[in-house]
């Protein structure tokens, strides 16, 4: 019988993953933060966050593209550089004093100019990235995806929104891709880590599966302010996340 403890802790993942999916993310912030709050063993939170993620990115991805909300040309220059850069960052432990609060602050920025009534360039005007920043873009953000054991999304979103790169529901759909290959790699840049992951992984992956069909589902069918509201939602907590381990 599954301890009360742990069906608490799938309860939540499964909310996160509802979450995150409706703006294209995977939840992996979400599920970090979590399996802190539950103590989860520190060798068992990062591949058990890229399992997880892999599961409701590749529903994400499926599911944004069959409406339509995904476009390869927006998304190809990011994965060149952050590919990588993610394996990379994957086999590397670092400590997070420096980075954890700056990356954190950077979110919180973000969902303040997402909140911020003046209009995106992304809602105005879209246009395709450009490729030679596209792929320095992806280095950097693939090698932090790699460091904290996320798939990214939560960096590329608001970048696509910002620079006007991308109009915001195919940005749902271009980072759901994003995250699921850089989950993949980070995952394999460090392959021994799934050794350590937990018995309750198979509960665990059918509340994220849950969580993720109810939250694409919504991240589809909502207006653009909504979605701005969710993601700023999205880049709150996961901000949260990382200043709270400072």
């Amino acid at each position: 019988m599954t301890d009360p403890q742990t069906l608490l802790l799938a309860f939540g993942l499964m909310a996160g993953a509802l979450l995150y999916s409706s703006v294209g993310h995977a939840g992996a912030s979400a599920y970090i933060a979590l399996m802190a709050l539950f103590s989860v063993a520190p060798e068992e939170m990062r591949p058990t966050a890229l399992v997880l993620n892999i599961i409701v990115a590749t529903l994400g991805t499926v599911r944004f593209a069959r409406a339509g909300l995904f476009r390869w040309r927006v998304l190809w220059p990011f994965l060149i550089g952050a590919v990588p850069f993610a394996f990379i960052g994957g086999g590397i432990i670092l400590p997070s004093t420096l980075y954890r609060p700056l990356v954190g602050l950077i979110l919180w920025l973000s969902a303040a100019r997402l909140l911020w009534p003046k209009p995106l360039p992304s809602v105005t005007s879209p246009k395709d990235p450009p490729i030679v920043p596209g792929i320095l873009a992806g280095t950097g953000i693939g090698l932090l995806a790699g460091l904290t054991g996320t798939g990214g999304g939560i960096f590329l979103s608001p970048i696509l929104l910002f620079t006007g790169w991308s109009a915001p529901k195919v940005a749902s759909g271009v980072a759901s891709a994003f995250i699921l290959a850089n989950s993949i790699a980070g995952l394999s840049g460090n392959l021994a880590s799934v050794q350590a992951l937990p018995d309750a992984l198979p509960l665990y992956a059918g509340a994220v599966l849950i969580g993720g069909l109810l939250g694409t589902r919504l991240g589809i069918n909502v207006s653009q302010p909504v979605l701005f509201r969710l993601l700023a939602a999205v880049l709150l907590v996961a901000g949260a996340k990382l200043l709270s381990l400072w």
